[in-house]
């Protein structure tokens, strides 16, 4: 019999990442609009393993389902760890992906090469019946550019430069970015504890 999973995002481009992902596996992936779920927590965690059990526990209480959330973002060496876990937030309440990107690289417009180096951080958190029973945390390391480049993905993606394939993220398919990132990182070791479940 097929389970269902509740994913704590309506991102549909993060719903679609964990769909193939979790190829194979006898889950059927949901989230919070499927359901009527409305409404977010607020995420008051210090760092991005609090604010993944933050939203994991919300959406589990609103649903009743197996419920897996992530809270991720981008870690920049020389913005002391900024944008971290106001990744999402960093121009303002309510900013897009463009902002966030156009305000980071203006941040970073007198950094030198050398020191552009940043990672991406990805932490999950699965819960069940009010309970944890998974963790994971995936990274990605990569060095920011100084211009937008490609148009896949979403958030950071066209200005993270991953030297392990001379791209961008926003300028590989979708499998071979799962293949690197920080959320397919953390994804394949939630996986192996849904394949237990």
């Amino acid at each position: 019999m097929t389970r269902k999973i509740l994913v704590g995002s309506n991102n549909v481009k993060k719903r679609k990442e964990i769909e193939t992902l979790f190829g194979g596996l006898d889950f059927q992936v949901l989230v919070p609009q499927d359901l009527g779920v409305e409404g977010e927590p607020e995420e008051t965690g210090e760092t991005f393993a609090q604010n993944a059990a933050i939203k994991a526990f919300y959406y589990s209480d609103a649903s009743g389902l197996l419920t897996l959330a992530d809270d991720s973002g981008l870690v920049v060496d020389a913005l002391g760890g900024r944008p971290g876990v106001r990744s999402a937030r960093y121009a303002g309440p309510g900013a897009t992906d463009q902002d966030n990107c156009l305000k980071l690289l203006d941040a970073m417009k007198d950094v030198p090469d050398e020191k552009r180096t940043a990672h991406f951080a990805c932490a999950m958190t699965l819960v069940d019946g009010g309970r944890i029973i998974a963790t994971a945390l995936g990274k990605c390391h990569g060095v920011i550019l100084r211009e937008k480049r490609g148009v896949s993905g979403f958030g950071y993606d066209p200005v993270f430069f991953f030297p392990g394939e001379d791209k961008t993220f926003a300028e590989l398919p979708p499998e071979i970015k799962n293949r690197h990132s920080h959320r397919g990182n953390a994804l394949r070791q939630i996986k192996i504890a849904l394949e237990k479940i």
